[in-house]
């Protein structure tokens, strides 16, 4: 079992209020951070190799660096707006150490110089929400936030406030989150500008997940190089896992980066149940495509899975799903970290169909490739789950998800697209089995 980072708490009673925080060692690391420049804890965040566990894995301190230099106002945002089908991993942090988070909030907004920061939170998280409520005001009341620290030669203050969403997929995306955020209809925004040089209030700012801020309270403690050496070359630390479908041991795991996916299934979460085989996984939550049997031996770490927008569907054969170009193959991404498994009775049309309606109704609207083409995914794939296909009905499919991918202002579009793709490509003879 890997070091536990950000779930050394989870499943303690007590831990998530101040007291049972302060027991476990919340905000010991300010002290020492605030004895350093801010440049030097963002070198340090750079040296851990820390990448955005939100989805894309981005480097958090390179991230920073695209910060205006001597930018008067700065916010930072939270993206705690968890919302991709099969991950529920921010969740356990929010309500089992919520200080773990603030903690990380409080050191980040002074690398930043951020003096007001937001955490974003999904409505529907209501227990979550309460926890972390309540720890924001145990913060203030004991003075971390709200207060004036004398540090680096001045006064440095960080205010917090948590901002409940209303249950929208598309304000996990962090422009369609601003909006929200500013009071506007929840969607994504064009980029350029990045949020970095124009976010929140038309502000430079920097949007990060919860896992990817609660990391950096143990990086400023141990080290940048410590954090860096937990995982692979270009990612570092840990990585929580969120493991359902068909295993003996479904749960939400903190594993070493670049852990195998066949030791996932079969060691951490005990198999597939009744001795049966398994058909099919998807790696990252529902936006990512799905893997077979035989692509289990690959890295869960970010740049073994990654991919770019440039998509085109390929014959199918192991390991490959999509042709990049420049002879670089896709297979999927590492996504959220939602590892959803399917045995031999799961019938893959229905997979593809549920996975199409739930895009299709999460749409947001604003660009039509994605509007008009996600409900028209879902209409072909019931009507192929339900045994009506018509003829040609695949390669519609693949036609669409096609015009789709790449052609939209934020990806969400692409998030239907991928999985479309990787259906057609890898379950074909199912998919053509239901056209009479």
């Amino acid at each position: 079992m890997a070091t536990q980072i950000v779930l050394r708490n989870m499943g303690v009673e007590g831990a998530n209020t101040l007291k049972g925080a302060l027991e476990r060692g919340a905000y010991s690391r300010l002290k020492k951070t605030f004895a350093l420049l801010p440049g030097a804890v963002v070198d340090e965040v750079k040296r851990s190799n820390l990448r955005g566990r939100g989805g894309a894995g981005f480097p958090t301190g390179l991230k920073w660096t695209f910060l205006p230099k001597g930018a008067p106002t700065v916010y930072l945002v939270v993206n705690a707006d968890e919302s991709e089908p099969g991950t529920c991993k921010d969740r356990e942090i929010l309500y089992w150490d919520p200080h773990l988070l603030i903690e990380g909030v409080i050191l980040a907004s002074y690398a930043l110089n951020s003096r007001h920061s937001y955490i974003y939170i999904r409505g529907e998280m209501m227990r979550e929400h309460a926890v972390l409520q309540r720890a924001v005001e145990e913060a203030y009341a004991k003075g971390y936030l709200g207060k004036d620290h004398k540090c680096a030669g001045g006064n440095f203050r960080c205010d917090l406030t948590v901002h409940r969403g209303a249950g929208a997929y598309i304000c996990g995306e962090e422009t369609a989150l601003l909006n929200s955020l500013e009071g506007k209809r929840g969607w994504p925004r064009l980029k350029p500008p990045f949020p970095a040089i124009k976010g929140l209030f038309g502000q430079p700012t920097i949007v990060n997940n919860v896992e990817t801020i609660s990391n950096l309270p143990a990086i400023l403690e141990q080290g940048g190089e410590w954090f860096a050496g937990l995982g692979t070359p270009k990612s570092g630390g840990t990585r929580i896992l969120c493991v359902s479908g068909h295993v003996n041991r479904p749960g939400v795991y903190e594993l070493p980066m670049g852990i195998p996916l066949r030791e996932v299934i079969y060691d951490v979460a005990g198999g597939i149940p009744g001795g049966r085989v398994l058909k099919g996984v998807i790696p990252g939550g529902s936006s990512m495509p799905i893997l077979t049997p035989e692509e289990l031996d690959v890295p869960m770490e970010f740049d073994a899975l990654m991919t770019d927008a440039r998509i085109k569907p390929v014959e199918a054969r192991p390991g490959v799903l999509f042709d990049l170009g420049g002879g670089k193959q896709l297979r999927t991404m590492a996504g959220s970290g939602g590892v959803i498994v399917m045995d031999e009775t799961t019938d893959m049309v229905k997979v593809c169909w549920r996975i199409m309606r739930f895009y299709a109704h999460e749409s947001c609207g604003q660009c039509t490739p994605c509007r008009e083409g996600t409900g028209w995914l879902e209409r072909i794939t019931r009507r192929l789950a339900e045994g009506r296909g018509q003829p040609g009905d695949v390669e519609l499919c693949e036609s669409i998800a096609t015009g789709i991918a790449g052609n939209t202002i934020c990806p969400l579009g692409d998030a239907a697209a991928w999985p479309m793709l990787a259906f057609t490509t890898k379950f074909r003879s199912e998919l053509q089995a239901r056209i009479p």
